[in-house]
Formats: structure tokens, sequence, C-alpha cells
């Protein structure tokens, strides 16, 4: 705004003037310029407005003059917006490295073990078939996984792995991590630190683990790690997801994704919209558009490279305490077109989340996606652990003869999932213990 320093000027003079106005966020919606009501005559021989983001017009600039004001004269506009600049975040192999570790993890009719159940989860998948939560059982259990036979090089592009698990070895000495990559399998690795509350929301959470993030991700890289996994949670409700958590959870998940790739890391980027509720698929597919939405702004904001990183989202599915029940296809249809609405298409692939569903429902659903008729510009696959490892876990139980027949149950449903990240899986209806849901009410890792 002009004035003077007495509040009224009957005759003024200003030759030259040069104005210049610096409009902030506030201002830049109006972009307006309020002048006294007593000023008769101005001359503006230089008015230059130089806006912090994007460009104006000289159409959108509105001049507020009072009745009394006779002439006003323009010598010179000056419209001269400052752009944001990006640094050059990646080299040109950077950016080569990441997007063909992200390719090869989601190759055609390939997905990901997700093998990264902390020690007190692997205590809930451990407990409930008899055997105690040890280091030594959880690495035989993980050995089983990991040394089935050479059908699993077909249908698993990458393994991600927990800290613990990344440094063990198998009966012979041979490392883990080793072991996978000699399988031409990609090796990752869970990076956060688990959830904790956001104060003065209805329950809601945000995702620690980025101090020292850069340091962790370097070691391992050298390790033997190529890409990482975050899980941010939200969940829905009549109160949530508030837009304090959508925002600061695709913050942390921006921030996450540019440390990994500063450091050859691919992330995945995981916001996991809980099915815990009884919303219909209607409000689950608004919710996810509005998360995904706000990833991919601070992805953006953050110059994260997109070919280098895979997203691993929920499926669009109602509510699990919701009263109608709804198709495959249906369900297809909802995760599609929010991903479609939402997910640019330089994104290497999608590799979903199970959810809670059951092993079959999972596969399914997988299928039905791949199948549904919009156009899909990404791999669209699975990254799943309950939904790969139910069966295996129920068939092995702790003892070393029954670790063969596991090994076998988790292949089975790795191969139904290769089968169904193409579209080419049909299921027979007798799911028997595949076909039980696997759903835990708030669930963590």
């Amino acid at each position: 705004m002009i004035s003077s320093p007495s509040g009224c000027l009957t005759s003024t003079q200003l030759s030259p003037l040069s104005l210049s106005l610096s409009l902030s966020l506030s201002l830049s919606l109006s972009r307006s310029l309020s002048l006294p009501g007593c000023l008769t005559s101005i001359q503006l021989i230089s008015l230059s407005l130089s806006q912090d983001a994007s460009p104006v017009s000289s159409s959108s600039l509105s001049l507020s003059l009072p009745g009394c004001l006779t002439s006003i004269q323009l010598i010179s506009l000056s419209l001269s917006p400052r752009m944001p600049h990006q640094y050059p975040a990646l080299t040109t192999e950077q950016k080569k490295e990441l997007q063909e570790i992200a390719e090869r993890i989601t190759a055609p009719g390939k997905g990901i073990l997700a093998a990264d159940e902390s020690t007190g989860s692997m205590g809930k998948r451990l407990n409930p078939i008899g055997v105690e939560n040890t280091e030594e059982n959880r690495r035989l259990y993980r050995q089983l996984l990991f040394t089935a036979d050479e059908r699993m090089e077909a249908c698993i592009g990458g393994v991600i792995f927990f800290h613990e698990t990344l440094y063990q070895n198998t009966d012979d000495g041979t490392n883990f991590s080793q072991l996978i990559k000699d399988r031409g399998i990609v090796v990752g690795i869970k990076v956060d630190k688990g959830v904790v509350p956001l104060a003065g929301t209805d329950g809601e959470t945000t995702t620690q683990g980025l101090d020292g993030l850069a340091e962790r991700c370097a070691q391992y890289k050298k390790d033997g790690a190529d890409f990482a996994k975050w899980r941010s949670v939200l969940k829905i409700s009549d109160n949530t997801p508030s837009e304090l958590s959508i925002m600061e959870n695709a913050n942390v998940l921006a921030r996450y994704a540019s440390i990994c790739q500063q450091n050859g890391i691919v992330p995945i980027v995981e916001p996991e919209i809980l099915p815990d509720g009884d919303h219909d698929l209607k409000r689950c597919q608004y919710i996810t558009e509005k998360v995904l939405s706000a990833v991919y702004k601070a992805l953006s904001d953050h110059h994260v490279y997109l070919e280098g990183t895979l997203l691993k989202p929920n499926m669009v599915t109602p509510g699990h305490s919701c009263p109608q029940k709804y198709t495959n296809e249906e369900i297809a249809m909802a995760t599609v077109t929010a991903l479609r609405r939402t997910v640019p298409p330089a994104v290497t692939g999608v590799t979903f989340l199970s959810g809670g569903q059951s092993e079959e429902e999972a596969s399914i659903n997988l299928n039905a996606i791949n199948t549904c008729p919009l156009g899909k510009p990404w791999a669209l696959t699975f990254s799943y652990g309950r939904a790969l490892q139910a069966s295996a876990l129920n068939a092995w139980r702790g003892e070393r003869d029954n670790e063969k027949a596991a090994a076998e149950e988790f292949l089975k449903r790795a191969e139904v999932n290769g089968l169904a990240a193409q579209g080419k899986y049909e299921s027979t209806g007798d799911s028997g213990a595949a076909g039980q849901s696997l759903y835990v009410a708030n669930h963590a890792y």
C-alpha cells in the first residue's frame, strides 16, 4: 500500500518513481495495489513486480484507485517472476542405476517378498504356531524362504530384509544378502524406525527414522542393499486422515526417498491406508487419491527422481467392517482409477501391499487389477509379507522336517502372484487355508 507520512496528499509529483513490489504468498492471491483516497495525481515511471513462484500477467494485477484520482500514467510495467531452480540432485549415471534397479525388481511376472518383519512382529507370527521368538528361529525360518528352489527366481524380483536378517547366514555360512544377490534377486532393507503419535490428532501417527538415515543408507549400500522401504500409516474414520497427517507423512516419505537416492538406493514409498473401519469403497478411493496426490507433490518438491522409485500402496478396498461387499472387478476399477488420477507415468512400478487380505484374495485382486480395462503405464505387482508366508508358516511350525513342505507352500503363492502380476491367474476357487483372512486390527510391523 502507498501512503504519505501525514496521511493526506493533495498534490503529488513523483518523477521518477521506481516502485518495486515483491508479492508474498498471501498478496499474490489478490495482486492488488491500494492508493490513499486523497491522492489526485500519480506518475509511475516504472512498476516492477517480482514474484517468487509462478509468472503473473498484467491482466491479473489490479490497482484500487480512489475516486478523486484524475490521472495515472504507466510508463513501464515490468513483470519478472523468479522461478525456483533445481540444482542437479543426481548425475546421469546415478539416475540410470536407480532406474535399472527398479526395473529389475518389477520385471514382468516378478514382485517382492517382504521379509522385513521386526523382531516384535515376528513374535506375532511365530507364537501362534508354537515357535519361540528367538534369533535362531527367525534365522531358520528366513533361511527356508531364501533357499527355496529355482522357481523362486522366476517370480521374486526383490526381497526386503530387516536389519538383523541382512547380517545373518545360512547353515553353511553364506550371508543371506549374498545368497539372494547370487540368485539374481535384488536385496532391499527396511529403514524406518516405526510410527510415533502426532500430538493433537485423533490417534494419528508419523514415522521416525530420518536422523542418521544417510549414514545408514551408505552402509546398507556397501552391505549389498539396492532398495529400501519406509512405511507411513494413515487411517480412515470420521475425523481422519487429517490434513496434518497427510502432509506430514507425505513430506517424511519424500525426505526419505531423497536421502535413499543420494546413496544409490531405490526408495519404496509406502503410504499405507489401513483397512480398519466400516467405510465403503468410494470413501477409500477418495482418501487414497488425496493421500497419493500429496505424496507426489512432496516428491516433486524434494526433487525425487520418479523413474528410480517404486510405490507400495494399499489396494482400494472397503473397510474391514463395511457391511457392503464388492466384487474383485469393482476393487480393481477403483484401485486403477485412483492410481491413474494421482501417480505419474514416470514411476517405474507399483508394488501393492496385501493389507490383511487372505493369500488367495490378494492374488485374485492383483490379477483383476492387471486385467482392468483401463490404461496402466506402470508395472502393477506385489510386495507381500503375510500373503506370501502365512501357509508356509503353518506348514513349518518350527520343525526341520517340515522345511521342504513350508518352502513348497511359499513357492506356490509366489508363482500364483507372479501370474497375477501379468493378469494370467485363474483361481480354482478351492483356496483352503489360503482363503483365511489375515486381517489384524491397527496392524503394525
